[in-house]
């Protein structure tokens, strides 16, 4: 049975998000909240002549690339050489900051003039059925910061007061893949901080109600679930 992970779920945005950073070969990249560091790499591989960094609040593997580095801290304060990068990319890593104009002002001293930001976020909770059908089967709250940015009105104005200008937002619908059977999505689900939260008592009582909206979601070709995020980018 095939594993499924972070990069697996996002599968489809991957394509999306490596397609609108236009990486030149002699970018400097930075990547924001890179997780496990495919996306570092992957910037880092289009960057043959120049270097990509990526950052996370927990240590991703080593650097397996003579052009890319992984650091440990927070975007929000990490000192970030001024003028340092032509490009900060994110997947979904820039939602959960506890003063995004801070973190974005950061984000721009660090990229040159005319540097660009590209970005995912996801849109707003009732857009996304992998966070609606969760916590309905759970009878819980959605952590909202996850959808922080879905309000292009607000972001924009975020963005703004951070020093960037020409933010433009793309609507993006691609589903996101749970695994191919039933028993894959939940063991995948199980990791989810939603559930991991839950008491043994809550989480027997859980996950019946689980497998049932799981397999709601199943078809010929595995678990999924309608998701929406928008595509932001912006200048320095």
């Amino acid at each position: 049975m095939a594993e499924v992970d972070y990069d697996t779920e996002l599968r489809r945005y991957a394509t999306v998000l490596r397609q609108a950073w236009s990486v030149r070969p002699t970018d400097r990249v930075l990547d924001i909240g890179c997780g496990a560091g495919t996306t570092t790499r992957d910037a880092a591989r289009l960057a043959f002549d120049g270097s990509a960094l990526g950052i996370d609040l927990v240590a991703p593997a080593p650097a397996d690339l003579p052009n890319l580095t992984f650091v440990q801290g927070d975007a929000q304060t990490y000192p970030f050489p001024t003028a340092a990068f032509d490009l900060a990319i994110s997947r979904f890593g820039t939602m959960f900051f506890a003063d995004p104009v801070s973190a974005f002002a950061n984000i721009a001293r660090s990229l040159r003039p005319g540097g660009r930001l590209v970005m995912l976020v996801w849109q707003a909770y009732e857009h996304n059925a992998w966070s609606t059908s969760l916590h309905g089967a759970l009878g819980t709250s959605p952590l909202q910061s996850a959808f922080s940015l879905g309000d292009p009105a607000l972001t924009t104005l975020l963005l703004s007061s951070a020093g960037f200008v020409d933010v433009r937002f793309t609507d993006v619908a691609e589903p996101v893949y749970y695994g191919p059977s039933v028993t894959a999505a939940l063991t995948w689900v199980r990791r989810f901080a939603a559930v991991r939260h839950l008491d043994e008592a809550a989480l027997e009582g859980a996950l019946d109600r689980l497998r049932e909206m799981l397999a709601a979601h199943l078809g010929d070709d595995g678990v999924w679930f309608d998701a929406r995020a928008w595509l932001v980018t912006a200048r320095r």
